[in-house]
């Protein structure tokens, strides 16, 4: 069974930084993109950020230059650092993981071209 786990979520304050983790169990996902997204209250599930086969990495604009997204293939793992953490970054962070050929290649911006989520974990930020 294919599983996705997030760790790392929690409540900080603006301008402070958190470290996602995602560790996934049942398969290898060495040559797979791998992605993060979110979603806040009342919203719509956004993408965040996604790293392909190659290392080659993706990022929304309103995360780009706080966000950096990495992989760890030798313990199959992906992680989000972020940095200079805004109220508007609240939200539930879902790690994902795509087979599709063309997103471990070129990297996938949308929900539906990943195969494997996580659970979530929730992110707070207070003003």
């Amino acid at each position: 069974q294919v599983q996705l786990g997030e760790s790392g979520g929690g409540l900080v304050q603006a301008g402070d930084s958190l470290r996602l983790s995602c560790a996934a169990s049942g398969r290898t996902f060495t040559s797979s993109a791998m992605g993060w997204f979110r979603q806040a209250p009342g919203k719509e599930r956004e993408f965040v950020a996604a790293i392909n086969r190659s290392g080659r990495t993706y990022y929304a604009d309103s995360v780009k230059g706080r966000f950096t997204i990495s992989r760890d293939n030798t313990k199959n793992m992906v992680s989000l650092e972020m940095n200079r953490l805004k109220p508007e970054d609240t939200a539930a962070y879902f790690c994902a993981a795509s087979v599709r050929d063309y997103c471990s290649g070129y990297g996938c911006y949308a929900s539906y071209d990943y195969n494997y989520w996580g659970q979530g974990t929730q992110v707070t930020v207070s003003s």
